[in-house]
């Protein structure tokens, strides 16, 4: 498991909230006609892959006076099978007195082409970390899917080695 450390008020945050998930090896598979209510079509579950570059940067917060709480802005370039980027905001909070603990919250709207399909969508991040034992999960919002990306689902996984960002992305897609 890798640590990837966030700042609050400028500087890095003592015990970063990690973030990283095992990529799965993915295929595509034809999952049945319309899974969601009154959807037409055919389902199909696919995986996507690729690397990100992402900036971190904080943001003001007017009248919290906290150092152990932030709010930073994400911007994201996505390569591989989804090119793009990804805008968003964090709210992350630190444990004032235990190295490693600490937790976050995130919305991202991602912009771009997904495997030849047009479009965007929406994520939301939870992240916590608890004495370095880390969980992370990130999540399509549902019904947040555009043009040729209406009707998304699925969950990124985000994984860091030797300081290079990937994600995975299982998702489904409905086929008119």
């Amino acid at each position: 498991m890798v640590r990837h450390a966030f700042r609050l008020d400028g500087r890095a945050a003592a015990g970063g909230v990690l973030l990283c998930v095992a990529l799965g090896v993915g295929a595509t598979t034809i999952a049945g006609r319309g899974s969601a209510p009154n959807q037409k079509g055919v389902s199909m579950t696919k995986h996507a892959s690729g690397t990100f570059d992402v900036k971190i940067g904080p943001q003001k917060d007017e009248g919290i006076g906290d150092p152990t709480i932030g709010r930073m802005s994400i911007d994201k370039q996505y390569h591989g099978d989804l090119e793009g980027t990804g805008l968003g905001q964090m709210l992350a909070g630190m444990a004032a007195e235990v190295k490693d603990s600490g937790a976050y919250v995130a919305i991202e709207r991602v912009r771009g082409t997904l495997q030849g399909r047009k479009g965007s969508f929406a994520v939301w991040h939870r992240g916590v970390m608890t004495r370095g034992a880390q969980d992370l999960a990130v999540t399509v919002i549902p019904d947040s899917g555009t043009d040729e990306l209406t009707g998304i689902t699925g969950t990124m996984t985000i994984d860091i080695k030797d300081g290079k960002h990937f994600y995975g992305l299982d998702y489904t897609i409905t086929i008119p």
